[in-house]
């Protein structure tokens, strides 16, 4: 199944007379299950991209349809939806809020979609035990490491089962040690649950991880392969 495709999606933007072209003609398919890296210098249009399928942006032209539903020309209310339906969304600096617990930040999202609070409890109970912080339930953001409160965020996107994870630069923040534990963590998510990952990186770290490398560069994808065999495991 088709979970993103953007068609000769361009975004341009205007500052007085100044036009930049952050994207030249986009076209991209994103299967089920992939495990996807957006590569490329700063400005190649990474962030643009994840933007608009993340439903945060509208494009200048093109069109973009996620888990099957035209996204394009949706209002703000509408592509609110969108988002709280289908996408879950990773970070670089974590935004998580301060003053919840772990717990509280991953069941805001369940709170959000009219879960029960048994159906709360049970979901939070279970990200928890797949990122490993079971022991952490009640510590603040401020309590955890770097790494931890990536995982956090991590859970907390997982937590309406969402058809696509987007995750920008989820490692940039963190050390090399916190980065692994991250990205080991939506690896095995990603196999043992089959949400597609989408992730924008410039960290050969993080790209090892990649089953599929997009390559873009000035506003275009120069470059997109299919990784046989991941570095650091299949």
């Amino acid at each position: 199944m088709e979970v993103v495709k953007t068609e000769n999606v361009t975004r341009i933007y205007r500052v007085g007379d100044v036009e930049t072209n952050a994207l030249r003609g986009v076209n991209l398919s994103i299967q089920s299950g992939e495990f996807t890296a957006l590569i490329g210098p700063s400005g190649s249009g990474k962030t643009t991209l994840l933007q608009l399928i993340g439903c945060l942006d509208m494009p200048t032209s093109g069109r973009v349809t996620v888990n099957g539903k035209d996204v394009t020309n949706l209002n703000r209310n509408q592509r609110a939806d969108i988002r709280a339906e289908s996408i879950g969304f990773v970070f670089q600096f974590f935004a998580l809020i301060p003053t919840l617990t772990a717990y509280e930040n991953i069941e805001m999202p369940l709170l959000l979609a009219g879960k029960s609070s048994s159906e709360r409890a049970e979901r939070v109970k279970q990200l928890l035990e797949w990122i490993d912080l079971p022991d952490r339930a009640n510590y603040r953001p401020d309590q955890l490491s770097g790494g931890q409160q990536q995982r956090v965020a991590v859970a907390r996107a997982l937590a309406i089962n969402p058809a696509l994870i987007l995750a920008d630069e989820p490692t940039a923040n963190l050390d090399t040690p916190n980065g692994r534990q991250v990205m080991d963590v939506m690896t095995r998510l990603n196999k043992e649950t089959g949400v597609t990952f989408l992730f924008a990186t410039h960290d050969p770290r993080v790209i090892q991880y990649a089953r599929r490398v997009v390559t873009l560069q000035d506003g275009l994808i120069i470059k997109d392969e299919l990784v046989e065999k991941s570095a650091v495991g299949a």
